[in-house]
């Protein structure tokens, strides 16, 4: 046996994989988190790609023919731009669209330069997403955190309260909450967060049932640590993994209804650097005269392309980014 033994030679040494588990990142995934990239990347380079005109230099402080002043004026621009280069520079009145021109590469409608609005408007989306997203996570976080964690009429009671906002329709509740407050970008921010937060907290809370029970939490409990502790420390980072992928899907979902909301007459203001504006602006000249239907074809394509590439980008990472958190697929 021992000869056996030595003619075979040592046996191989067992491998165990510790670390931290790395996802596949899928086609569909990096298609997507290519698309989101692109917009992000528009977003820091709007100066470049449509440069700022008439009240947004005299803003900025720009000289004669200077794009801008230094780096630290540029940062402190794309952290809070003024209120000038969010609005969509006008040149003319005239009634019907203009085709695409050197000075115009995607035509004008209104008098307003599609080209300056699609890419500015990209900040107002991730501006709107971003803000949107973080109040719906604050919101639905503490909502679920207290339901789960303690339970009993507090849970009922806030449980009821998400219920009774789950059960109106979303687009018609933001309808009403924009009525009542009046259009603009901070109202529209306002109605989505009162309203996109309830789906956010049925997930929080139902993966804090799951949690709390583990043995770790049960763990910190025999130490005596305190319920903020525990709820903070150890029930709540458990808690919070299933909500990535809805995050980014619901970041994919925003400009849409934003540009509901415009295309009704309940967005931003005339002129603002918005999706949903140009798709109001362009309302009239969908249809174009008789006999020519596709006159004005520019005036939806550019604006509708834009917002459906923005969606398709990250609804591609947020389903990635859930089959990837499943634990059934590690």
């Amino acid at each position: 046996m021992s000869a056996v033994r030595r003619a075979a030679g040592p046996a191989a040494p067992t491998r165990f994989r510790v670390g931290v588990w790395r996802p596949r990142l899928s086609v569909p995934a990096r298609v997507g988190a290519v698309v989101v990239g692109l917009y992000v990347l528009v977003a820091l380079l709007a100066p470049l790609l449509a440069p700022p005109q008439g009240n947004c230099r005299r803003d900025l402080g720009l000289a004669a023919g200077q794009v801008y002043p230094g780096p630290l004026a540029y940062v402190r621009e794309v952290l809070r731009p003024p209120d000038s280069c969010l609005q969509m520079p006008r040149v003319g009145f005239a009634a019907q669209p203009r085709a695409p021109a050197p000075d115009a590469p995607l035509g004008r409608v209104g008098g307003y330069d599609i080209r300056y609005g699609l890419v500015w408007g990209t900040r107002t989306a991730l501006f709107l997403g971003v803000t949107v997203v973080g109040l719906s996570v604050l919101i639905g976080g503490a909502v679920g955190l207290l339901a789960g964690f303690f339970g009993g009429v507090m849970d009922n009671l806030l449980m009821r309260v998400t219920d009774v906002t789950f059960a109106f329709p979303g687009l018609v509740l933001v309808l009403v909450l924009v009525a009542a407050l009046g259009p603009g970008l901070g109202n529209i921010i306002l109605a989505l967060s009162l309203v996109s937060w309830t789906a956010l907290a049925r997930v929080v809370r139902a993966e804090v049932l799951r949690v709390r029970e583990q043995e770790y939490v049960a763990a910190a409990w025999s130490v005596g640590a305190s319920p903020l502790r525990v709820a903070l420390r150890h029930v709540l980072p458990g808690s919070l993994g299933p909500l990535a992928s809805l995050v980014v899907l619901e970041m994919g979902g925003l400009p849409i209804v934003a540009g509901a909301l415009s295309f009704l007459g309940l967005g931003t203001p005339a002129g603002f650097a918005d999706w949903g504006q140009l798709i109001a602006l362009a309302q009239p000249w969908i249809q174009g005269p008789a006999g020519q239907p596709f006159a004005y074809w520019y005036v939806t394509l550019f604006p509708g392309v834009c917002i459906a590439l923005y969606s398709l980008g990250w609804n591609l990472v947020g389903d990635a980014l859930g089959e990837g958190l499943d634990p059934r697929n590690r």
